[in-house]
C-alpha cells in the first residue's frame, strides 16, 4: 500500500521543449497539447539480450522484492528470469521524479499524469515500442493513447493502474449522505474544521471540475486547462473553502487516522483509504460524486537516455503481466491496467471494488494531467494557467 506526496513545486521553465524535426516510424515529433512541439527521439526498434540489471524510480509500493513483507514480491521472479538486477529508487513526489530522470542515471520511472509530459516535452523519455511489450496487448483500452501518456498516436509509456479521488465521509455525522462535491465548498457547512482536502496544487482542477458543472458560464471544458478568469474562479472557491477546512492531508495514512477519529468527517480520498478506514472500523462510506472526480492513471515510462534500454522494456512488460499485476494493484490499492489482472487476484471481488473494468465509471473520472500555457482543452485564442501558476496560487491559498 501507498504512501503518497504527489507534487511539490514546479520549478519555473520545468517544461522546457527540445527541438522538432522531421518524424518516422522510429521515433516522434511532431505536435502535442496546443500546438507544443515534440522533441524527436527514437524508439526502441528491436528487444536485446537484458544488460543485467535496471535502474527504477517508482512510487512507495510499485517494486516490492519481499523486504517490505515476505508475502508481498513480484522483484524476485523478475530477475531470476529476466537476469535483470533492479535497482529501485523510491520518490516521494512527481517533481523529485522529473528531476532524477533528468539526471540520466535512471532507465524507467512510474508517472503521474502531473509528471509525464513534463518528461516527454523535455525530451527525458523516449516513445515506446509497444511491440516489444507482449502484455501490452491485455491493457485496457481506456488506458491506452490518452492525452497524458501519448502525443498524436504515439505512445509514450505502459500504463499502470488508474484510481478515483473519492467524496468519503462518516455515516454517523454526516446526515443526509452527500452526492455532491457542494458538501465540501458549502460555506454555511456544519461541519466547518472537520473537512479534509488533498495538499496539493493538482487539487486546484477538483475545484474547477466542481465549477465546470455548476457554472457552466465559465466555459470550462477541462480542469486542467484554465484561462484568467476560470483559473480566478477556482482559486477563489478554494479560498473560500480553506475557511472550512481542519486539515489538507498527503499521507493516507494520516488521513484514516482522522476520520477514525472524528478529526476530520468529510473530504476527498481514495478507496483504499476508505477500505482501511473500514477495516479499522471507521464508519465512513466513499462515493463518486454527481459531478464526476479527477484521478490518476500512472504509466510506466522509459528514459530517453536509459543505459540498460532491454532491461527496462522487460521491466515494463513484467510489471504489466497479469500475475505482477494483480499484486501490485491489491497492495498498493487502485485498479490494475491489464484486463488479465482480474482473474490474478486474491480477493476475487477487488477489480469490481476498485471499478477494474467499469468504463463507465471511468468516464466520469478526469485523470491527473500536467496544466501548461498552451490550453489543453485545444483554445489557441487564450492562455492557460501553467503549473508553475498553480503552484503559486496553492502556496497563497493554504495562506
Amino acid at each position: 500500500m501507498r504512501r503518497r506526496y504527489l507534487v511539490a513545486t514546479l520549478a519555473a521553465g520545468m517544461l522546457v521543449l527540445a527541438g522538432c524535426g522531421g518524424g518516422d516510424d522510429s521515433g516522434s515529433s511532431g505536435s502535442g497539447p496546443g500546438g507544443l512541439s515534440v522533441p524527436k527521439i527514437d524508439k526502441l526498434a528491436a528487444l536485446g539480450a537484458g544488460e543485467g540489471s535496471v535502474n527504477i524510480i517508482s512510487w512507495a509500493g510499485y517494486v516490492e522484492d519481499g523486504s517490505t513483507d515476505p508475502k508481498v514480491d513480484w522483484v524476485s521472479d523478475f530477475e531470476k528470469e529476466s537476469g535483470c538486477k533492479v535497482n529501485n529508487k523510491v520518490a516521494a513526489t512527481s517533481d523529485e521524479m522529473v528531476t532524477l530522470m533528468k539526471t540520466g542515471e535512471y532507465d524507467v520511472v512510474s508517472a503521474s499524469g502531473d509528471a509525464s509530459l513534463r518528461l516527454i516535452y523535455g525530451g527525458d523519455v523516449a516513445p515506446v515500442n509497444t511491440d516489444l511489450i507482449s502484455n501490452y496487448k491485455d491493457v485496457f483500452d481506456g488506458l491506452k493513447n490518452k492525452q497524458w501518456n501519448s502525443v498524436d498516436g504515439v505512445p509514450y509509456g505502459v500504463p499502470h493502474g488508474r484510481g478515483a479521488n473519492l467524496l468519503m465521509y462518516r455515516t454517523d455525522v454526516v446526515k443526509p449522505a452527500p452526492t455532491s462535491w457542494a458538501a465540501v465548498f458549502d460555506a454555511s457547512s456544519p461541519y466547518k474544521g472537520k473537512i479534509t482536502a488533498y495538499d496539493s496544487p493538482i487539487y486546484i482542477a477538483d475545484a474547477a471540475l466542481y465549477l465546470m458543472k455548476t457554472k457552466p458560464e465559465l466555459g470550462i471544458k477541462n480542469p486542467y486547462a484554465l484561462d484568467d478568469t476560470q483559473f480566478k474562479a477556482a482559486t477563489d472557491l478554494l479560498t473560500e473553502q480553506n475557511k472550512l477546512i481542519g486539515e489538507y492531508w498527503s499521507d493516507y495514512t494520516k488521513e484514516v487516522q482522522a476520520f477514525k477519529a472524528g478529526n476530520s468527517v468529510l473530504g476527498t480520498t481514495w478507496q483504499i483509504i476508505t477500505n482501511l478506514a473500514q477495516a479499522d472500523k471507521a464508519p465512513v462510506e466513499a462515493i463518486l460524486p454527481s459531478e464526476g472526480a479527477t484521478g490518476w492513471s500512472d504509466t510506466w515510462m522509459i528514459s530517453s537516455k536509459a543505459k540498460h534500454p532491454n532491461c527496462g522494456y522487460l521491466w515494463m512488460n513484467h510489471i504489466i503481466s497479469p500475475k505482477a499485476n494483480a499484486a501490485v494493484a491489491e497492495w498498493f490499492g487502485e485498479a490494475p491496467a491489464n484486463k488479465l489482472a482480474c482473474a490474478q487476484t486474491a480477493d476475487k471481488n477487488f477489480c469490481t471494488t476498485f471499478h477494474a473494468e467499469d468504463e463507465a465509471y471511468f468516464s466520469n473520472v478526469w485523470y491527473w494531467t500536467t496544466p501548461i500555457a498552451q490550453c489543453l482543452d485545444g483554445r489557441k485564442d487564450v492562455t492557460c494557467k501553467d503549473y508553475s501558476a498553480w503552484t503559486q496560487a496553492w502556496t497563497t491559498i493554504k495562506g
